[in-house]
């Protein structure tokens, strides 16, 4: 049986802005008010794909979430028409608002943990959506979240679909921004690497004090149960509390895998000797852990440039490549370490870098977009159809994003009601693309 790695990004929603939502994330932060632009963010995520399409990687789309967020307003008390529910939201709870309109659902990275069929005892493919307690923004994903992965992965007989875990702290979630899955062959018994930042139950380990740890031991516990995995096959490791501090809110902010390479910084991990004696006992002797020391890249030029927010891809050609954000060749030691590398011959053969910025400058590079899906030629031939990526694709959705972004977008801005009409348009008309079906509140 042969199996690949499927990559499906997020299509940037047509809300793109810089809110500043995310504390703990320093680009996040530092961006924020600054004016965004969703046509560009769009275009650039879907350079991103086709450049990988064209690569001869199998490459997704999932659509983003329906914001400005009408039905979560309800709950909190707004009433109305769909226009008074903005005005009272933008008068009453502006930051509110601006919550119920992120376009966070771009980094697929955190819609769900997916553990491929090769590894789970039913050998089907399992998908847990993330419940993103953490924040409020994101918290509101889930639901839709789980309609778009059911409505791409529709087969049962190749895909299971479970909800997302119990929306509160101790079962905190950020899904694959913190699991990473390691092989020989795809197709093959893998170690799924799940990684937390704390101990909801237990204080007698350490966790951050300045940011908050995300992703919790218990939450990875329970995935683990769901998507019945065999214990032998699976490494657990804390998140370095003093890195969570230093901005790096996700593991894959600090780390990168693939097959047999685990690429990560010296301070990634809180045991870092004992998780790479683990991952090494159940992988063999021959795996290949590329650190790359302080004294190389600090942790702030590891946030900054989001060296590690990269993708580690297997290219059918048999070249493994780094996918960088632009902000990697900016930065002058980041850049002499990857050049370094590649030329060292460690396991990575050469580089790609993108235009990424309108991501970057919310928080969220390459990794952050998407989310990995291992399938089997057979499970591939179950996906959708209409959400991967050819030239037809492309083209239809660059015409879209053409007539229904804006080029502009503030905070200020969520307050036009026009803009829930603009986004709804747009999404009915994805759904027809995609071939989604009624995957909306506004469509149900």
């Amino acid at each position: 049986m042969k199996a690949l790695e499927a990559n499906f990004d997020g299509l940037v929603g047509p809300t793109h802005n810089y809110s500043g939502l995310s504390f703990g994330n320093v680009a996040s932060e530092i961006n924020k008010d600054a004016p965004s632009n969703p046509k560009q963010a769009a275009k650039q995520g879907l350079a991103k794909m086709k450049a990988l399409a064209d690569m001869g990687m199998v490459q997704g789309v999932l659509a983003p979430q329906e914001r400005p967020d009408i039905k979560t307003l309800r709950q909190l008390g707004f009433t109305g028409s769909d226009q008074s529910v903005i005005e009272q939201a933008a008068k009453q709870a502006p930051k509110v608002l601006a919550a119920c309109c992120s376009a966070s659902s771009m980094w697929t990275a955190n819609a769900a943990t997916v553990s491929p069929s090769a590894d789970t005892s039913d050998e089907r493919v399992h998908f847990t959506p993330a419940n993103l307690t953490n924040k409020f923004h994101r918290s509101i994903e889930h639901e839709v979240t789980g309609r778009i992965l059911k409505a791409t992965f529709a087969d049962s007989k190749h895909f299971v679909h479970h909800p997302a875990l119990p929306s509160v702290e101790h079962f905190g979630d950020e899904g694959a921004a913190n699991h990473t899955r390691f092989c020989r062959e795809y197709a093959e018994q893998g170690v799924e690497f799940f990684v937390y930042g704390r101990h909801a139950f237990d204080s007698r380990f350490p966790s951050p004090k300045k940011f908050p740890a995300r992703h919790t031991y218990e939450a990875c516990e329970a995935v683990i149960r769901l998507h019945h995995l065999d214990r032998n096959n699976v490494v657990l490791a804390q998140q370095n509390p003093d890195v969570i501090d230093q901005g790096v809110f996700h593991n894959d902010v600090i780390a990168v895998g693939n097959r047999d390479i685990l690429f990560c910084h010296e301070q990634a991990f809180l045991n870092r000797h004992g998780v790479y004696e683990e991952l090494t006992d159940k992988m063999g002797d021959d795996f290949n852990i590329i650190e790359v020391p302080t004294s190389a890249v600090s942790v702030d030029d590891t946030v900054s440039s989001y060296l590690f927010n990269s993708q580690l891809l297997y290219l059918p050609s048999g070249e493994t490549i780094l996918v960088l954000p632009d902000e990697c060749r900016e930065n002058g030691k980041v850049w002499t370490y990857v050049q370094q590398l590649v030329a060292e011959n460690r396991g990575v053969d050469r580089v790609e870098v993108f235009d990424l910025k309108q991501s970057m400058a919310n928080g969220g590079g390459p990794a952050c977009l998407r989310l990995r899906v291992v399938l089997t030629d057979e499970e591939r031939q179950a996906v959708n159809p209409a959400t991967l990526m050819n030239d037809r694709l492309f083209d239809r959705l660059n015409q879209w994003v053409d007539k229904h972004y804006r080029d502009k977008l503030t905070e200020a801005d969520l307050a036009d009601p026009k803009l829930v009409d603009e986004s709804r348009s747009a999404l009915d008309d994805l759904t027809q693309i995609l071939s989604l079906g009624a995957i909306y509140p506004f469509q149900r």
